[in-house]
């Protein structure tokens, strides 16, 4: 089988299309490219998801915990201490095993059965734990950023008769994005990183396609040389980082547009080693 037939048979392979057998033997460093790529489909979509979801509930929860009413702060407060102040492992396993304390035949709400085994899969139970986690800590990024927003802007704002919601989304809200952007495009890459703990988590994969620490180990098992295809998988997401640089990037210009060019913040790649 040439190169270019293996990326047709095994390049959609982690969503179901091509080939449904893994290669058993003879192993070559496309098959290994192009399944380890195939996987990565299903990290881009715990990553792009939550993310995306992650934003919303982090700019909620930072405006809760700079609320002066303590029925939105304390919640909102607890909520982002217990995400990030346990490690996003010991969220996957209590998830699986909170999901797996649900009825199997589903659950009855007003004569209609919610079906609840689909939870404890990866494509969805993983997902919701990383949706959590990175709104906790994009959260306590937005709000620092929020606490930040110079005086004087509020109080320009408020001599041009901006007040309450008008002035947080016109003055207070783009400030604040501009602040915190630098810091939240770190968050959105180690976010991506996270995604290869789904592996390690107790959710099972879907149909055995799983994301591309799955098919790393799997040549690492076949092969007993995991120096192949784990170096594979950190250059695939080296890529993919310089991506979310390249893309945060460019908002981050739009957000830094009216400024002159030795005040715009410009974005750096400050890995985090420890979280």
């Amino acid at each position: 089988m040439t190169c270019f037939e293996t990326i047709a048979a095994y390049g959609l392979r982690s969503v179901g299309i091509g080939e449904r057998l893994l290669p058993k033997s003879d192993f070559t460093l496309c098959q290994q490219f192009t399944l380890i790529g195939s996987g990565l489909i299903w990290n881009l979509y715990f990553g792009i998801l939550a993310l995306a979801a992650g934003f919303f509930f982090a700019n909620a929860l930072a405006m809760a915990k700079a609320s002066p009413y303590p029925g939105l702060r304390k919640p909102a407060n607890w909520f982002i201490f217990v995400f990030r102040g346990s490690p996003l492992f010991i969220q996957f396993f209590l998830a699986y095993q909170a999901l797996q304390l649900l009825p199997k035949a589903g659950i009855d709400v007003f004569g209609i059965t919610v079906q609840t085994a689909w939870t404890t899969k990866a494509w969805a139970g993983a997902l919701f734990v990383l949706f959590l986690n990175t709104a906790a800590y994009s959260a306590e990024i937005f709000y620092g950023a929020l606490m930040a927003v110079p005086k004087g802007d509020i109080e320009a704002a408020e001599a041009y008769g901006l007040t309450g919601w008008n002035r947080f989304r016109r003055v207070e809200w783009p400030t604040m994005l501009r602040l915190a952007w630098p810091a939240y495009t770190n968050e959105a890459i180690f976010l991506f990183h996270s995604t290869t703990l789904v592996f390690f988590s107790g959710f099972p994969a879907f149909r055995q396609q799983g994301d591309a620490l799955y098919y790393a180990n799997y040549f690492a098992d076949k092969t007993y040389n995991p120096f192949i295809p784990y170096p594979i998988v950190g250059f695939y997401f080296v890529l993919l980082t310089l991506f979310l640089i390249g893309l945060f990037g460019v908002v981050n210009r739009r957000l830094n547009r009216h400024l002159p060019n030795n005040q715009k913040r410009k974005i750096r790649l400050r890995p985090q080693l420890i979280r």
